[in-house]
């Protein structure tokens, strides 16, 4: 089953269209949530889950899901799939603060939801009426583009009929203290992924298709089996973050490289779901293709990439 992405949702201070990520504006404020959706469903809910509102109305209403009226779909054949490392963090160090500093009876009965590690899955679809599947990645370096992944899978296994992917990280204080002062993107990003078939019945356009999809054991090798399996050589590369280790230069030589996190800080969980988006926005562009889509380091540990290429040449 082909699988294709029909919507695309950017939420970012320097992008807020697929486009963009690939040649971002050059200053922007930080992401005001009340000023996209509105205000009202926002209260007491965490700034991961707030961007996650954005990113997913975005998302929706360019695939032609959502209107003002509502959901144009029935909810059940939606999935929904987030990834987020580092989503609620700043609500579970508070509270652990408030537990130590006093008792467990003394914390915020409204930031009980939000010490969850799945709420921004579950808040989006209980905001949009999203009733498919729902499933939240909190895997680290390869977690948005096992958000990807997954929610093709749902598809191609007919447990829905089309997917919300998100991904999501905030900058806060307890990040930068988890993270070693390193700033995230504090944005989000969304894709709608749907079964060909489905895109083709609702009329909607659908400018980039999910090839193959590898995991394992050391970035070189993940490029090799893409490589194997997609035929040829990519015509742009999603690196990925290089906090722990530089990319080697020995890898794919030649192939034109593009570092998201350079530009727009740790995407860490969000970073997958960005690169996919940020290809269909190479695409828009007139690129033409195959687009890799990486994450993970050329050590042993976890690596995982996605193929990607423009509708046309599916």
């Amino acid at each position: 089953m082909t699988v294709v992405v029909s919507g695309v949702g950017v939420v970012l201070p320097r992008a807020r269209t697929a486009p963009e990520l690939m040649a971002p504006v050059a200053e922007a404020p930080p992401v005001e949530p009340k000023d996209l959706v509105g205000r009202k469903g926002l209260r007491y809910k965490d700034r991961a889950t707030q961007l996650a509102y954005c990113a997913a109305d975005a998302a929706l209403r360019h695939a032609g899901l959502l209107d003002d009226g509502g959901l144009r779909v029935p909810g059940g054949s939606v999935a929904v799939v987030a990834s987020s490392n580092y989503g609620n963090l700043d609500t579970i160090c508070r509270a652990i603060d408030t537990i130590a500093e006093q008792t467990a009876a003394a914390g915020s009965a409204m930031d009980l939801p939000n010490a969850s590690s799945n709420v921004i899955a579950s808040s989006v679809a209980i905001r949009f009426g999203l009733r498919g599947p729902n499933l939240m990645l909190c895997n680290g370096a390869t977690s948005g583009l096992d958000a990807v992944h997954w929610a093709a899978t749902l598809i191609r296994g007919g447990r829905a009929s089309r997917a919300l992917v998100l991904g999501v990280e905030p900058d806060n204080e307890s990040v930068r203290a988890f993270t070693g002062g390193a700033r995230t993107i504090d944005g989000a990003a969304a894709l709608v992924v749907e079964s060909e078939e489905s895109a083709a019945e609702r009329g909607a356009s659908a400018p980039a298709v999910l090839g193959t999809y590898v995991r394992g054991a050391g970035l070189g090798r993940t490029l090799e089996r893409l490589a194997r399996t997609t035929g040829d050589r990519p015509a742009l590369w999603h690196l990925p973050e290089q906090r722990s280790a530089a990319v080697p230069d020995t890898l794919l030589e030649g192939v034109d490289r593009h570092d998201l996190a350079e530009v727009f800080g740790l995407g860490s969980g969000a970073l997958g779901v960005l690169q996919c988006a940020a290809a269909v926005g190479w695409f828009a562009q007139g690129g033409a293709g195959p687009v890799y889509a990486t994450a993970g380091t050329d050590a042993d540990d976890a690596s995982a990439g996605i193929a990607l290429h423009g509708r046309a040449a599916a």
